[in-house]
């Protein structure tokens, strides 16, 4: 049963941790980690957060946790769906992007329509942050790097588990969970709920889970694993506050009278199905094979367009439904085959790859209530196009297909240093067809690498270096906007080039006195950056279009220490400097000219301003102390630097500071192990934002200036308790 246990360990996580991080999984039966501790041999940085303590946590959000690794900023506005960054990369982009980050959970490379990525905090048995460029492993979007998600599985989780939690506006978690072992199999299924009031009016969410895995042990060299996971997820708005005096005056009020304030997007359904199975096999001592294969499914609903003016121009006071004017249907099916074969020897570990993906996208938008354009452009008031509700605004289908070939290879020098090589070729194909009948096809040929080395100067203190690369290709509907763009003059571009990023780090880790320390520091250059030439949502004329109209640079330096002051005191701290900037940026557009109905847009020059939304400094402190065995007191201090809102750098954003606390006691009563929490979340009811951009004159008075700024305030003080059975 050990062996087969093992054996299942490699099979769930080998798939989806990085070539060269199978150091996570400590067992015997591994293969490259026979040869080498890949942590001390790792030579980009990594971070794991267990599956333990994100359940010790009781957290809301996915956001809670990351903030205590060094480098990860979140942009989270209610419910379980947030988009991730690591090292401000991508913070300039807001909407439906991709964030600049592989997202990958059991084997699955997940992007979701959104942009954004839900992630079920109850099924989660490890959590891992790989940086810097990352696309020689996971390809397309790893700019920056990627997020490892395995779910829970195993012989653990042989018995029956039930928790409630309830806290501040409303919110209330139910969770139940059943499993079961032998020598043969191990199997679990759970069933949850969260859901609450929300802060903001209208910011109410709901999120429903059936999940489960099974594995079999076909004998004592081989497993096959299956899971699934169901969710289904409501809210209706972010949150989005018009000016930050109203954001002060009425926080909580999204809809404060004023239709400009509005969410640009609400009633947003999300329907998300993920199955998988993965095969592992050893057939020696140093050399395993791992199969998987995947089907992910992601269908996201919601109104969009607020209708701000009537026919005459005159502003419309109703606040419904029907003033939507959009409805938004996108359907995504990601399907993929991924295989690894491992060897390892003496002297030297080999990894070989296949990553096959065979992607749908489709995206569907009709009118939701009758319209003429005379509402919007005057150039119509002669012979307006007049539209009724139901009719089709977009209707179009991406078949994206993925082949690639990756290969690691890992030398040992000597006994103290060892060097890594990585290296990846993609090809991507992309066909586009709408219901236009309008057909465009385009493939890109990218390859994507890392070298890096790691020195051992004692048992102790070790020193690695990196250099990697990243690449995001651009979208059949950037390269053809003038042809499949419903929504303005947007120009065909067909000549795009992808993104591309280039990843320098130096770090150290160290062990003294029962802590350990890692610190890096990197730089990334960002070439071909993809932009609308007049800039976020700027109009212009017929040249208005995609472009790589630019470069950035993002460097810095991250700290980090965990160990234990005394037997009953220990301490996680992680510190993160960043200075992120546009290396060029010099057509940056912004409609200045304080009417609706028309476009006079102003260019500036934004190369050297900061990024926005990328504080200097990033400071997160967590201390545990256990007076006794059953009970654990954690204080945790999360705070940030200022930063600017917008790309001109007009816009200054306040930095903060907040106290968390968290007390958790668990004992048992016979074979029942119950654990009771409660959690404060911002103590001291600090007012901040938790995210401010801007990028145009919002409230058409023709300046720009903090009023105009769209924002998503902080809740305030959050209170959370619950009970939690295992039996």
């Amino acid at each position: 049963m050990k062996k087969r246990v093992y054996l299942s360990a490699i099979c769930a996580l080998a798939i989806n941790a990085s070539a060269l991080d199978i150091g996570t999984i400590q067992v015997e039966s591994s293969t490259i980690d026979s040869k080498f501790d890949t942590k001390r041999t790792e030579v980009s940085t990594t971070t794991t957060i267990s599956g333990e303590k994100v359940d010790e946590a009781h957290a809301e959000s996915v956001q809670q946790l990351l903030q205590s690794i060094p480098g990860v900023t979140t942009e989270y506005s209610t419910g379980d769906s947030l988009k991730i960054h690591l090292r401000g990369v991508e913070n300039q982009m807001y909407m439906g992007e991709k964030p600049g980050v592989a997202v990958v959970i059991d084997g699955v490379p997940v992007f979701e329509r959104t942009g954004k990525v839900n992630i079920d905090l109850d099924n989660i048995e490890s959590i891992k942050v790989v940086k810097g460029g990352a696309s020689y492993l996971f390809g397309d979007d790893a700019l920056s790097g990627a997020i490892i998600i395995t779910t829970k599985k195993g012989a653990k989780y042989n018995n029956n588990f039930g928790a409630v939690e309830f806290g501040s506006y409303g919110f209330q978690k139910m969770l139940a969970r059943s499993g079961y072992a032998n020598d043969n199999l191990s199997f679990h299924i759970q069933a949850s709920q969260r859901k609450a009031d929300g802060y903001w009016e209208g910011s109410e969410y709901e999120s429903n889970y059936l999940n489960g895995k099974l594995q079999y042990y076909l004998d004592d060299t081989s497993d096959i694993s299956f899971g699934f996971e169901y969710s289904d997820r409501t809210k209706d708005s972010h949150g989005t506050v018009g000016g930050e005096t109203a954001a002060r005056t009425n926080p909580e009020s999204v809809y404060d009278g004023d239709q400009e304030s509005r969410d640009y997007s609400r009633d947003y359904n999300v329907e998300l199905l993920k199955l998988f199975l993965t095969y592992s096999k050893d057939f020696s001592n140093n050399s395993n094979l791992l199969l998987n294969g995947y089907i992910y499914k992601d269908d996201t609903s919601f109104i969009s367009g607020p209708q701000t003016r009537d026919g005459s121009g005159a502003l419309n006071p109703s606040l419904n439904d029907k003033d939507y004017t959009m409805d938004n249907d996108y359907a995504q099916i990601q399907r993929g085959i991924k295989s690894e074969y491992r060897s390892s020897f003496d002297t030297f570990a080999t990894l070989l790859g296949l990553d096959l993906r065979f992607n749908e996208y489709e995206n569907k938008t009709s009118y939701r209530v009758n319209q003429a354009l005379i509402k919007y452009y005057p150039s119509y008031s002669v012979t307006p196009d007049y539209y009724l509700a139901g009719d089709a605004k977009s209707d179009d289908t991406t078949d994206e297909n993925v082949y690639a070939i990756y290969g690691e290879y890992k030398q040992e020098i000597t006994k103290d240093l060892s060097v890594t090589a990585n290296l990846r070729y993609d090809v991507i194909k992309l066909d586009y067809e709408d219901y236009k009948s309008s057909n465009f096809k385009e493939d890109f040929n990218i390859y994507s690498y890392r070298l890096g080395t790691n020195y051992k100067i004692n048992e102790s203190f070790d020193v690695y270096a990196n250099y990697s690369t990243g690449f995001r290709a651009p979208t059949v509907t950037q390269l053809y906007a003038g042809s499949t763009s419903a929504w303005g003059s947007t120009a065909n571009n067909p000549d795009l080039d992808p993104e591309k990023s280039y990843n320098y780090e130096i770090g150290v880790r160290a062990k003294a006195k029962g802590i350990t320390y890692e610190a890096a520091i990197f730089q990334i250059d960002r070439e071909d950056f993809i932009m609308k030439t007049s800039g976020n949502y700027g109009d212009t004329d017929t040249t208005d279009m995609w472009d790589n109209v630019g470069g950035a640079r993002h460097r810095g330096l991250e700290l980090s220490a965990i160990g234990n002051v005394v037997e009953e005191l220990s301490f996680n701290i992680a510190y993160t400097y960043l200075d992120a900037y546009y290396t060029k940026y010099d057509n940056f557009g912004i409609d200045l000219d304080g009417n609706s109905r028309t476009s006079i847009v102003t260019f500036f020059d934004a190369t050297n301003n900061q990024i926005p939304r990328t504080p200097k400094h990033q400071l997160n402190l967590i201390l545990d102390y256990i007076p006794m065995k059953e009970l654990k007191l954690t204080t945790e201090i999360n705070a940030k630097s200022n930063y600017y809102a917008d790309d001109l750098n007009e816009i200054k954003i306040p930095g903060h500071a907040t106290l968390n606390l968290l007390a958790s006691y668990t004992n048992k009563i016979g074979n029942y192990q119950y654990n009771l929490f409660a959690r404060v979340d911002n103590l001291f009811d600090k007012f901040y934002y938790n995210t401010a951009r801007a990028s145009g004159d919002r409230n058409e008075d023709g300046v720009f200036n903090a009023e105009d700024l769209s924002i998503t305030v902080n809740s305030g003080r959050i209170l959370t308790a619950g009970l939690s059975v295992k039996f």
